[in-house]
């Protein structure tokens, strides 16, 4: 999961268009070369001359299938390898599973010719196992999938629009209606929609939940009596009255909008202007997001003390140049992540030393770039910390800590009017990784273990507000919601704001685990929320 997600950052680079006026329309996308004038009417187009052909791709589009020991490129070489090592033969677990005698358990090996994945230890098992064509055809798309990032080809689909018009409105239905009213390039395959589907599911799971054009309504029966008062309080501050322009001249005087992000992993590492996509649907408020967990993924400090060092040193008759200018240079459309120095057209995939397998618990991912404005917030947060002031209408910070060493320098500011968190798929129901027994000798869940979640969802239970938790997949959702009633301190201390259930914009991309290629997951398949108990007071009559 981890090589996926390194791909789609480097298929990223160059993706993202200049920073328009948000005047402009999202769907105008005519180039400056169709414009013809009057007086240039007879003059012959030299258009043609002032574009270098786009390179060639390194695979066609039916050349994506390869095995993986048999794939051109490393990365995908090497998680062939760790599969090897890690994945058991289901033919042999299942014999060894029903007591045969004689039968040892073997690790896979033999790759099968349809899905080119590692799947069993010898050809002979691969022809006995009469399962396995139940995951053969999700295993050659994932297959595909990553050779197509990877191929070097136009990908459109990552392509992200300009700001909303004030005349446009969004829907979430679903993701096709929001791709079509939010103007982005037509997802022609279903490739396409796999990619950008992964790629947009954190920032628009979020959008989803909080517009005031979100699918989740009463009359789906997925928002509570008490969630249409918690919704209501944050759509007050996300949005103007009604009949008023969504401008930002309608955000003077409103509390900055905070999302906090917690245990944080993936999507700690997503580029700053796909999360600026999450700001352009709420054009009158201004939004901080907050990646706070262990597994936070934060800049490079050498690359931060180089930055910081440059910028000491610059002349100050420089400063006044680098205000002025507010749309991207060359090298910064060319690698928008990184706006200090541009990728090279050529490079697809900068090959990773090692492989990083995605054992029960995804890897920290690697660090991210620096930006412009990036600084260190260590002496705000205590901890590996950084901000970046990234557009007037959103600002990132990454704190690599638990919520509850943050917490205490968060609580009193705290409010359910212009505050949020999301947990994207936490595991609440999973056992502890610490081996903590119960005094019943059961494992201890997470949610319970003082190491993981418990002791930070009573803390987000008493700030009253808002929690959206994701699972990725029909079990997950209903292990995490069982969870909640065994773990002291949360039970009977919630209200529901969202009734767990599908999530409209979930991935549509099957992740295949290294440790098992047979176990699959769709990241933010289902969601629901909950805050913290309301109780009236009432006056005591004797």
């Amino acid at each position: 999961m981890s090589s996926s997600l390194t791909a789609t950052r480097t298929a990223l680079r160059g993706r993202c268009p200049p920073h328009l006026p948000r005047n402009l329309f999202a769907k105008q996308r005519i180039s400056r070369e169709q414009h013809r004038n009057f007086i240039g009417f007879l003059k012959k187009s030299k258009s043609g001359s002032q574009h270098a052909p786009p390179p060639k791709p390194i695979l066609s589009q039916d050349d994506l299938f390869h095995p993986f020991s048999k794939s051109p490129f490393p990365a995908v070489q090497q998680r062939g390898e760790a599969i090897k090592q890690l994945a058991p033969c289901p033919v042999c677990a299942s014999s060894h599973a029903q007591g045969h005698p004689h039968v040892t358990r073997k690790n896979v090996n033999f790759e099968c010719p349809d899905c080119g994945w590692p799947t069993h230890c010898s050809e002979e098992h691969w022809e006995a196992d009469k399962e396995h064509h139940r995951f053969c055809g999700r295993l050659r798309e994932a297959n595909e999938d990553e050779h197509d990032l990877r191929s070097g080809r136009e990908m459109t689909e990552f392509e992200m629009p300009a700001p909303i018009g004030y005349d446009e409105t969004v829907s979430f239905a679903n993701w096709d209606v929001f791709w079509y009213t939010r103007g982005f390039p037509s997802m022609d395959t279903e490739r396409m929609r796999r990619h950008s589907s992964k790629l947009l599911t954190y920032p628009m799971t979020v959008a989803s939940v909080l517009h005031q054009n979100s699918g989740l309504t009463t009359s789906n029966q997925r928002v509570t009596p008490e969630g249409i008062r918690a919704l209501a309080a944050l759509r007050s501050t996300l949005h103007v009255p009604t009949g008023s322009p969504e401008t930002e001249e309608a955000g003077v005087g409103k509390p900055v909008f905070r999302v906090f992000i917690l245990g944080a992993r993936a999507e700690s590492s997503l580029p700053p202007h796909v999360w600026e996509q999450l700001s352009m649907l709420f054009p009158s408020v201004s939004m901080h997001v907050h990646f706070i967990g262990p597994q936070v993924s934060l800049p490079n400090l050498e690359d931060l003390e180089k930055m910081k060092a440059d910028s000491q040193q610059a002349p100050e008759a420089a400063a006044p140049e680098s205000e002025v200018q507010t749309s991207p240079s060359a090298s910064e459309q060319a690698s928008p992540a990184d706006p200090e120095s541009a990728a090279p057209s050529e490079a697809i995939e900068p090959a990773p030393a090692s492989y990083l397998p995605n054992v029960y618990q995804p890897p920290t991912p690697a660090p991210i770039p620096v930006q412009k404005r990036t600084r260190s917030s260590v002496p705000v947060y205590g901890a590996p910390s950084y901000t970046v002031p990234y557009r007037p209408q959103i600002s990132i910070t990454g704190i690599q800590a638990s919520y509850a060493d943050v917490h205490p320098s968060l609580f009193d500011s705290l409010d359910p009017y212009s505050d949020v968190f999301f947990l994207f798929s936490p595991g609440l129901g999973f056992p502890s990784p610490s081996g903590a027994l119960t005094p019943a000798g059961e494992p201890v869940l997470q949610v319970s273990s003082p190491s993981e979640w418990g002791e930070t969802l009573p803390m987000l239970l008493r700030s009253k507000c808002s929690v959206f938790v994701t699972g990725f997949s029909p079990a997950d959702v209903e292990r995490d919601v069982r969870a909640l009633a065994q773990a002291e301190g949360v039970a009977g201390e919630f209200d529901w704001v969202v009734t767990p259930g599908e999530n409209a914009f979930g991935s549509e991309k099957w992740e295949v685990a290294d440790f098992d290629p047979r176990v699959m997951i769709k990241t933010n398949w289902g969601i629901w929320g909950i805050k913290g108990k309301r109780r009236d007071i009432r006056e005591w009559e004797q």
